[in-house]
């Protein structure tokens, strides 16, 4: 998430008692993220008697994308059952189900046995049906039934703006994220873990004996890495062909206190719209909405797409009153619908949880849990389920799709700049200027200067473009986001944009 906008979480500031990674270091594993997964997995490994160091590069746990979910924290999948079934069959989508299922569970029970205070409590959830009709939610129904997973199909959910006929399901849940990641950190060090904020990994190299090259210099050396970053740096191009960046968006209005039941909901339209509720304090609850989903840096409209967020939320919900928060965040989905989790395809005892599909807080509970169970050697029937190297034939015309997307952002090197100079660009806003053969990011400041930085994204070269919405340079390729004046926002680069050539 960048500084322009802010989500309804209130942000924790630096860390006091952690500091940055000053010196070389060993332990039995690196984990290198500070988000639910990284977190999650550390909790787990130092559990079990593991020496474990945690990198991230943010002032603090949690202030990456975690900061930027709505945090449902749900068993119902954002591409739904009926789907992968079609693509993995049935026995896949009853363990993705238990899987998640068990996410759900385990948040509140990590968070009652080490006394997480995050605002956790189990609810209902509903799937209804949007302006594409009520087609999608039947198919849905039916591959419920076969699949003997839990539902209830009612007239409507119980919001009188919202449509049916819908589908209840029992035992999702919903908390606050960053008070459970700040309360996980925390129990994390009672277990002898060692969180180091501010600290960039840049380089893994895996083997018998791993190491993680830092950006300040020093190293960590460790029997086993886990790469919980989102997206995976230091990848190789096998793994990004099965990752796809978007971009989702969410509002939060006041609502008078219990004037929307506490449930969370989502219709059928794609991109989808999702809702739940947080308490607001006093007399009022927070409303968040969240939907109008595109490709990373492939839209330049998000006030736009706010305001349309805005209008179907009162059309929904006559209750929302004031937009407190508006803001955006990222999400990487995979062919099937399900996340990454398991040993890296490029490097000997390094681990990945990635691929969340929407899914980041269960995705993320479930996949520190699975790493930490292979990092040890025991064996998981999850294993095969999430394994990072699977072939997903039935997948192929989604995979094809988002492959080709990737490819044709190339051709962005053959057209002209947004503008024609610098001189084009108001305060406040950035462009791309083409100069010969090069590409410019160019971003004029409040003071009428500019920052010029090059237009080429770090990872792979791809162009980046300007989000005006959220005041960053995003890769329309594979995610990576940068700040205004080039700063690295989120991976998979592992350093901010060049200067301008």
């Amino acid at each position: 998430m960048s500084g322009s906008t802010r989500s309804v979480w209130e942000l924790p500031g630096p860390d006091p008692s952690a500091a940055p990674l000053a010196r070389d270091a060993t332990a039995d594993v690196c984990v290198v993220g500070g988000g639910i997964a990284g977190l999650t997995a550390a909790y787990h490994l130092a559990g079990a008697g593991r020496s474990v160091i945690l990198l991230d590069a943010k002032d603090a746990v949690g202030n990456g994308e975690t900061a930027a979910t709505t945090a449902h924290l749900a068993w119902v999948l954002d591409d739904r059952f009926a789907r992968v079934a079609s693509i993995r069959g049935d026995a896949v989508a009853r363990a993705a189900a238990e899987s998640h299922r068990a996410a759900v569970n385990e948040v509140g029970e990590i968070a009652r046995r080490e006394g997480i205070d995050c605002d956790y409590r189990h609810l209902d959830g509903y799937l209804f049906p949007g302006a594409d009709g009520p087609s999608a939610v039947e198919k849905e129904s039916d591959a419920l039934k076969r699949l003997g997973l839990p539902f209830e199909k009612v007239t409507r959910p119980p919001v009188a703006g919202l449509a049916g006929p819908a589908i209840r399901f029992p035992g999702q849940g919903q908390f606050h994220p960053l008070k459970y990641v700040a309360g996980l950190a925390a129990a994390a060090r009672r277990r002898g873990a060692t969180v180091h904020p501010r600290t960039l990994a840049q380089k893994i190299e895996g083997g018998d004996t791993c190491t993680v090259k830092t950006e300040a210099g020093p190293t960590v050396t460790a029997g086993a890495v886990v790469v919980a970053t989102g997206a995976p740096f230091d990848a190789g191009v096998t793994l990004h062909t099965k990752l796809a960046a978007y971009q989702t968006y969410a509002v939060a209005f006041r609502v008078p206190k219990g004037s929307v039941p506490h449930a969370l909901f989502w219709d059928t339209e794609d991109p989808y719209h999702y809702v739940r509720t947080s308490p607001g304090g006093g007399e009022s609850d927070f409303l968040i909405v969240g939907g109008e989903d595109h490709k990373t840096g492939q839209a330049d409209d998000q006030a736009a797409r706010w305001d349309r967020l805005d209008a179907w939320a009162r059309k929904a919900f006559p209750a929302a009153r004031a937009v407190t928060h508006r803001w955006s965040g990222e999400v990487f989905e995979t062919p099937d619908g399900l996340g990454l989790i398991g040993a890296a395809p490029w490097g000997r005892n390094v681990f990945v949880i990635t691929g969340d599909s929407g899914m980041g807080m269960t995705h993320g509970t479930l996949g520190g849990r699975l790493v930490a169970n292979l990092v040890r050697g025991e064996a998981d029937p999850l294993a095969d389920v999430y394994t990072p190297s699977r072939v997903m034939p039935g997948a192929l015309l989604t995979f094809l799709k988002e492959n080709l997307n990737v490819a044709a952002r190339y051709t962005d090197w053959l057209r002209g700049g947004d503008v024609s100079s610098a001189d084009d660009i108001p305060p406040g806003q950035g462009a791309v200027v083409r100069r010969g053969l090069s590409k410019v990011a160019v971003y004029r400041r409040d003071d009428g200067t500019v920052c010029e930085r090059s237009a080429r994204c770090p990872h792979l070269r791809a162009v980046v473009r300007w989000n005006p919405g959220e005041k960053t340079w995003d890769c329309p390729a594979h995610g990576s986001r940068f700040g205004c004046e080039g700063d690295l926002v989120h991976g998979p680069a592992v350093q901010g944009l060049d200067p301008a050539g």
